[in-house]
């Protein structure tokens, strides 16, 4: 391959763009790789299409290895497919949806479960079909409510989406196991540093779910990590260990006045000073209200959730353990509606003759004694007992999680750093074989139930998340793997620097090197060096002022590392440099 910059529809640009926020965008932006066509919506230039596609190589290479094949599906689906799974209400807001001129309904698809697990019923009936794995390489869309950081988060981005297929669970287990080899091996070539990480399945559903995230200041997950034993979970999995039931005999409840507490600080100083206690934030209970809309269901669910006063609830670990519902605020109107429920005096002693279902912290065991509210105004109550004073309807994993939490797996202090998702495996289990009928007859001429698994990753997030862990100061810095070529030859425009740099490019091009090379006339050499420099290309080989001399100079992209070479060795040179 030999591109030659004089042609090649490419414009750098040396201011980042107005809108950009992070590394990826506004590097991808100013080196001509995309453009941005909407909110969420980029087109890719012919240097951004060749490393999408050199992505896409890998991860197609991998996946048939592990035994793939290769389907594609239209991404304009009708309605009924993800009816039938009750998803084209779960999907809310985020689903485009549109309608045909007769007016049924279509949707541009998200994710295609229900498209596979069709496809397959409709070609294979025995056992002797299965196990099978089928994925597909192509453009999903959501309506994201607020696209950012390019292609990060986009409304259009590609994907690849795998499913399993097997007869019994230990058969999705394989598979499940081979899809995470496969997606270690893709990750590894595309020389991104990940964590993998138990996660939530959300409105995939099913059981077992792991999450690929790349370590990155800019990324929108937040996961822990233990050093010890290797533990890793999305902030919305993390479990917390419950301590055990408190035993001992605890004083009555005791209802305290108040005034003027509006913050756990001012009402613990206040308890303290007043009533002759000796609590912290973290012994008092706040009673969190929410209402929670669930698809199919007209009128929501007013909820309260109990957390430790030293914690904030964490809305994005609260909706993952109620998927499908979405928790909504509770507003003054809906207090209004529900004058049983004090607010900033709730405690969970009314909540049952109130009809309210009351879910807690798992930190809030049996025997446990809190400063609460007292469900009146201006006043809260001491040793409220739970299990005593109080039943909760169950636990919930709401509250926020913090460096230092004890580790679910040994014990030991958490940390917590940001990623961004680049790939989740989930044992989706029979949700949508069910959905669809997806039996096949076994040995006996009686029908097995196929159970699936689910395997995605962000091909075009993969894109931006290399450019977030492998950049520097003065540009893209590509892995050859997936870099839009092997070296990047310069001629400053001098003499004859130009033509001896084309023909350094025809030689090492006719050697199977992926050639990119800078021969535009009237361009300084400073321009085409900072181009080189922002382009990202591993290697980079200057034929200027040093050809009188007979050397040309070798950059190292990745390491910096510059050196003269001889002009009869340097093709040679670039031949070794790309092979190791």
């Amino acid at each position: 391959m030999l591109l030659r910059m004089s042609t090649l529809f490419l414009r750098t640009l040396r201011e980042d763009p107005a809108d950009a926020e992070v590394p990826s965008h506004k590097l991808l932006v100013r080196a001509g790789y995309i453009r941005r066509v909407a909110p969420g919506v980029y087109s890719w230039l012919p240097l951004g299409k060749i490393v999408m596609e050199n992505v896409t190589r890998v991860v197609r290479e991998e996946m048939n290895a592990m035994g793939g094949q290769e389907v594609l599906f239209p991404a304009l689906l009708p309605r009924e497919y993800y009816e039938a799974t009750g998803r084209w209400a779960e999907y809310g807001d985020t689903l485009f949806r549109l309608k045909d001129r007769k007016g049924a309904d279509y949707l541009l698809g998200p994710t295609h479960e229900e498209m596979f697990t069709d496809m397959v019923k409709g070609e294979y009936s025995s056992y002797k079909d299965y196990p099978v794995t089928l994925y597909q390489i192509q453009t999903k869309y959501r309506d994201e409510a607020r696209p950012r950081a390019g292609i990060l988060r986009g409304r259009e981005f590609v994907m690849k989406d795998s499913y399993s297929f097997d007869l019994d669970d230990d058969g999705l287990k394989r598979s499940y196991e081979q899809h995470r080899e496969a997606y270690i091996k893709i990750f590894d070539r595309l020389g991104i540093e990940y964590k993998i990480c138990f996660a939530m399945s959300g409105a995939m559903g099913g059981s077992a779910s792991e999450e690929f995230l790349a370590p990155a200041p800019n990324g929108e997950d937040t996961f822990v990590a233990c050093r010890v034993c290797g533990y890793a979970a999305n902030a919305e999995a993390v479990v917390t260990p419950a301590p055990p039931a408190v035993t001992a005999t605890q004083p009555p409840l005791r209802v305290l006045d108040t005034p003027d507490t509006p913050t756990i600080e001012s009402l613990v100083a206040y308890v303290n000073e007043h009533h002759g206690l000796d609590v912290t934030a973290a012994d008092t209970l706040k009673n969190v209200v929410v209402k929670v809309r669930t698809p199919g269901v007209k009128e929501p669910e007013t909820l309260v959730v109990g957390v430790p006063g030293d914690r904030e609830v964490d809305f994005k670990r609260l909706e993952a353990s109620l998927s499908p519902g979405v928790p909504e605020i509770f507003e003054a109107a809906d207090f209004e509606r529900h004058p049983g429920l004090v607010r900033g005096y709730i405690g969970p002693q009314v909540l049952k003759e109130l009809g309210i279902r009351y879910l807690v912290d798992p930190r809030v065991v049996a025997g446990s004694s809190w400063v609460t509210g007292a469900n009146e105004p201006g006043r809260h109550a001491a040793h409220v007992v739970a299990g005593r004073d109080f039943e909760a309807d169950g636990t919930i994993e709401a509250a926020e999680v913090r460096a230092g939490d004890s580790c679910p797996q040994c014990g030991n202090p958490l940390a917590i750093d940001r990623g961004i998702e680049i790939g989740h495996i989930f044992q989706l289990g029979r949700k949508y074989a069910d959905a669809a009928g997806l039996d096949a007859l076994g040995p006996d001429g009686k029908p097995i139930r196929v159970t699936m698994g689910s395997y995605g990753v962000g091909v075009s997030r993969a894109v931006a998340v290399i450019v977030e862990q492998r950049h520097d100061e003065l540009g893209l810095v590509w892995p050859r793997e997936i870099a839009p070529a092997d070296v990047h030859i310069v001629g400053t425009g001098k003499d004859n620097q130009i033509e001896v740099a084309l023909g350094l490019a025809e030689e090492l091009a006719a050697k199977g090197v992926r050639v990119l090379v800078d021969d535009r006339p009237g361009v300084s050499p400073g321009v085409k060096f900072k181009d080189a420099e922002l382009l990202g290309v591993p290697t980079i080989l200057i034929v200027g002022r040093g050809l009188a001399q007979g050397v040309a100079e070798l950059r190292d992209r990745v390491t910096g590392d510059k050196q003269e070479v001889p002009l009869a060795e340097a093709a040679g040179r670039v031949l070794a440099a790309v092979s190791s």
